[in-house]
């Protein structure tokens, strides 16, 4: 139990220096290319590129984050509205759904991947393997597929509603005991 548990750390970290490095390298790139237009009138040629790869780095990697924190988009009208039971059910099935999605589109990502390693395209500015800019879809939509079966195993293993591994659902009025900061399976 000790060894996942490293690897769950370890994963949680790799992706939040991932994210924020790359929020970061977007911030930079954008402010970095308006302030050279403005004092040297000229763009940075490498700018839209980095952005861009950036942009689908934290897109991507980002899926498994937000379902492990439980900060996934949803609509939830229907479910805050509903009973405990009915909620239970659907914080099941959503997520379990949502990983066979997510698997399916790691299959199709990683075959666009080869067609495009295949073809040898390169970056117009950097003349970079476009591959490089792509690698991180299914590797993103896999470790999102991965972290929507743990929300289904946990929300089958606990008594409680969790939106995400490490967080409970507080609209749970049969909730008995101390909200939990942080759970690990």
């Amino acid at each position: 139990m000790k060894i996942i548990r490293a690897i769950d750390n370890f994963f949680l970290k790799l992706e939040e220096v991932i994210l924020s490095y790359s929020v970061l390298l977007i911030a930079f790139m954008v402010v970095g290319n308006v302030l050279s237009r403005a004092i040297t009138d000229k763009s940075w040629f490498f700018a839209e590129e980095i952005s861009k790869f950036a942009v689908i780095i934290a897109t991507f990697m980002g899926i498994s984050y937000a379902a492990r924190k439980g900060r996934h988009i949803s609509m939830s009208a229907f479910y805050d509205l509903a009973p405990f039971k009915v909620r239970k059910v659907l914080a099941i099935f959503i997520p379990l759904v949502t990983s066979i999605v997510l698997f399916v589109l790691t299959y199709y990502s990683f075959l666009y991947l080869k067609s495009i390693h295949d073809s040898g395209t390169v970056t117009s500015a950097l003349e970079l393997p476009v591959t490089y800019m792509y690698v991180f879809v299914p590797i993103g939509l896999f470790l999102g597929g991965v972290q929507y079966l743990r929300n289904v195993w946990i929300n089958l293993k606990r008594k409680e509603v969790y939106l995400g591994t490490d967080v409970l659902d507080y609209n749970d009025e049969d909730r008995e005991g101390p909200i939990e900061d942080e759970i690990h399976v």
